[in-house]
């Protein structure tokens, strides 16, 4: 074969015209070419195809014949993907001409009439919509399972009180439970945020061709029906140029890691000897290669170091789509990657989080599995902690204004009376009942009462608030709201 067959012969493996009078170079193969990661598209790409030649068999833009053609073929190169037999090519550059290829060689003429109607630009938007919307509603899942796991902590922590802090320094008691529903409200709009932009990814592409639509009758709306989708992208230019969907699922992705990163952060500081709030079964711990003795809490760690790849990826699609020109332009292969990585970090975050805060579900009882129970409270570590650090001054502040002293005045009161119990090394709970009636004429005979740790959760009986039956409450708002999921 001479140099100009070859170059003939692989410009018609490319799909394109004989414009091109020299072949692609083997540099430039690679570096354009991006089959190697968007292989994973190959499930969307064929329903896509399936749906638009059904359709174009309805409008008689091609026969009844070519249309059972394409589906045999697509059915028979969605096997062989499936077993692992399929052969990607790099001169065919992505998942969409590798399969229009494959499925020429089997049905000849038929698989040609496929691209009918069609450009790839909007069968890429298209195949990268059906692929997310799918990925969204695992995602969905996975956070009503990271929910689900921080309330069976919650359920069995209402009592177990824990220092809150504000500047890392120690504020108020909380309930250790009070404190993970916070975490809940996070990812339970984390969960609302996701169900949103799904209303936007879930819009049909398909039909605005290289950018302007087509002369052909096509049916969008049939397609759209048959794929699921809820409406059509209604401007051509803007259907295979947008990209808002995946920046708008990748600022989703990025606020999820963030809470993440907040959660394990805790996690991290709760598990160090200096806390001892928690501990951690071992499976998610790893040691040291020179000190015997250690346990780090490497995936709480990484979990919290992952959050910069996801934000990462929001800022290279910002990036990416700033200065792109209407309509498409090659730039926007780069698309899938950060999109695809964004997708993997927080599925597998999610799941292993779950799973190391809630425990490992046994399937067959529905229960925590009791060998892997997940994060263990330490009680009485964090009570000794929340007596630390005068948590309920505020509390005796609170005392003096309800005895009619105004906050300002009862808050410089209350800043003697700590003063005093540092001197002399004691809790302000700790002070003689004279002494504190001495701080000022209208502190009652009740106060002691409400400088305990008990007294201070139940006094905070505001909606939100952390007084236990405020906390139960809100666990079984959340456990109702979850099961109507």
């Amino acid at each position: 074969m001479n140099a100009s067959s070859d170059s003939q012969l692989q410009r018609k493996d490319q799909g394109w015209s004989a414009l091109f009078s020299e072949p692609m170079s083997e540099l430039v193969q690679r570096y354009t070419a991006s089959v190697g990661f968007d292989q994973r598209l190959w499930r969307a790409d064929i329903r896509g195809s399936l749906a638009h030649a059904r359709m174009l068999g309805r409008q008689g833009l091609i026969s009844a014949q070519d249309v059972a053609d394409i589906e045999r073929g697509l059915a028979d190169i969605a096997t062989e993907i499936e077993a692992g037999r399929f052969e990607w090519k790099l001169i065919l550059e992505d998942v969409h001409l590798n399969i229009e290829a494959a499925l020429t060689q089997r049905v000849g003429d038929a698989g040609k009439r496929l691209h009918t109607g069609r450009s790839r630009n909007d069968q890429v938007a298209t195949d990268i919509r059906l692929w997310l919307r799918d990925e969204i509603d695992g995602l969905a899942s996975l956070l009503a399972a990271m929910q689900l796991a921080l309330l069976r902590v919650a359920e069995r922590s209402v009592d177990v009180i824990l220092p809150g802090f504000t500047h890392m320094q120690v504020a108020q008691p909380v309930s250790f439970a009070h404190h993970l529903l916070a975490y809940v409200e996070m990812f339970a709009r984390d969960a609302e945020r996701l169900a949103d932009l799904r209303k936007r990814v879930n819009r049909l592409p398909l039909g605005a061709a290289a950018l302007a639509g087509t002369s052909y009758a096509l049916d969008r709306a049939s397609v759209a029906a048959e794929l699921g989708f809820d409406a059509l992208c209604e401007n051509s230019l803007d259907a295979v140029s947008d990209r808002d969907f995946a920046i708008e699922f990748t600022a989703f992705g990025s606020l999820v890691m963030v809470h993440v990163s907040r959660l394990a952060e805790e996690i991290v500081l709760w598990m160090s000897q200096n806390f001892a709030f928690i501990n951690l079964s071992d499976r998610y711990c790893t040691g040291s290669s020179i000190m015997p003795q250690k346990r780090n809490p490497d995936v709480a760690e990484l979990a919290r170091g992952k959050s910069g790849r996801v934000v990462g990826h929001l800022m290279g699609l910002i990036t990416l789509m700033k200065g792109q020109p209407l309509a498409y332009n090659k730039d926007n292969q780069e698309d899938k990657e950060p999109l695809f990585d964004t997708v993997d970090t927080v599925r597998d975050t999610l799941r292993i989080m779950a799973e190391m805060v809630g425990g490992a579900i046994d399937p067959a009882t529905g229960d925590v599995d009791p060998k892997n129970p997940g994060l263990t409270v330490q009680p009485e570590a964090m009570r000794s902690a929340a007596l630390k650090g005068y948590a309920t001054a505020t509390d005796l502040a609170d005392h003096l204004v309800k005895h009619g002293v105004p906050f300002r005045d009862a808050h410089e009161v209350v800043a003697h009376g700590v003063k005093l119990a540092m001197e002399r090394g004691l809790d302000l709970a700790e002070l003689p009942l004279a002494d504190l009636k001495a701080l000022h004429p209208q502190v009652g005979d009740d106060v002691l009462s409400v400088l305990t740790l008990e007294g201070s959760l139940s006094a905070r009986q505001v909606v939100g608030g952390t007084a236990p039956v405020r906390v139960r409450e809100q666990i079984a708002r959340h456990q109702a709201r979850l099961a109507g999921a």
